[in-house]
């Protein structure tokens, strides 16, 4: 009978990946920065909804989250590496999480970049069900992963309300 991977040994060398992947996702999640124009007169002269955070949440959210998700990530593959999961889950898995990656990272161009919270909006529509589908993806091999990835869930819903908020005020 195999181990489950909650219970295998986790050596410094898979700590090292599950660091790896975290600081990568955060690096990758950072493209979209150049865009965020807080300061701009576009977004200066948005009506904000009465639940939009202050600008420095963002700065620290984000993070969090990003290195939540890379290290679910890390984990679905560390469960592939070691034979506690197939590789067709695992390669389902990490083709989810790669595709709503790059959805998410782009938003910021979108909404920012263009200046179009109709548009932010539908790119959030296509993230939210890919998010729930790798989270799904993520259960079938790591339970751990799966719940990793819970947390950016609800964050993109909120991003999603907040959106909405600036796209239906202005």
């Amino acid at each position: 009978m195999e181990t489950p991977s909650h219970t295998r040994r986790f050596d410094r060398r898979d700590a090292l990946l599950v660091l790896a992947a975290a600081v990568a996702v955060n690096l990758l999640g950072a493209l979209g920065v150049p865009f965020t124009a807080t300061e701009s007169a576009w977004f200066a002269g948005l009506e904000l909804p009465s639940y939009y955070p202050p600008n420095w949440a963002f700065g620290v959210v984000w993070p969090v989250l990003y290195a939540l998700i890379g290290a679910a990530a890390a984990l679905v593959y560390l469960a592939g590496r070691n034979g506690e999961a197939s590789r067709g889950a695992v390669r389902v898995a990490l083709a989810l999480f790669g595709v709503q990656l790059v959805v998410n990272i782009a938003w910021s161009p979108v909404f920012w970049g263009l200046e179009r919270a109709d548009l932010g909006l539908v790119v959030l529509g296509l993230l939210l069900p890919l998010v729930v589908a790798t989270i799904v993806a993520f259960d079938r091999v790591d339970r751990r992963a799966a719940l990793l990835v819970v947390p950016y869930l609800l964050w993109i819903c909120f991003a999603t309300a907040l959106n909405y908020g600036i796209w239906a005020l202005n």
